[in-house]
């Protein structure tokens, strides 16, 4: 039997993939929430230490809070065990999951 093509779908074998952006998470922060980088990039920060999962689930609960969409749309694609992170919300194109994620961090800044 051929290894070629397992473990991966193709696009469109399941429907199509949801968009996804790239995050940096930063655990034990002293509260949750979405900002800026200093390099621009996207940030979220959770109270949660990086042990156990509870940082990741605590990231796919502060983005879904910060999209307005159930935690049960948000998942992490990339990075489970790294602090560079892609994350991917179902129902959301691209440039609606970016502008939804920056409008967040820009109301954390003001």
């Amino acid at each position: 039997m051929s290894r070629k093509g397992m473990g991966k779908s193709e696009p469109g074998a399941d429907g199509p993939r949801p968009a996804s952006v790239s995050i940096r998470v930063r655990p034990r922060s002293s509260r949750s929430r979405v900002e800026r980088g200093a390099d621009g990039g996207l940030v979220v920060c959770v109270h949660a230490a990086a042990a156990d999962d509870a940082a990741n689930r605590e990231c796919v609960a502060v983005i879904a809070e910060a999209l307005g969409v159930p935690k049960s749309a948000v998942e992490i694609v990339r990075g489970k065990k790294s602090r560079l992170k892609q994350i991917a919300a179902t129902g959301l194109g691209a440039a609606e999951l970016q502008t939804r994620l920056e409008h967040a961090a820009e109301r954390r800044a003001r």
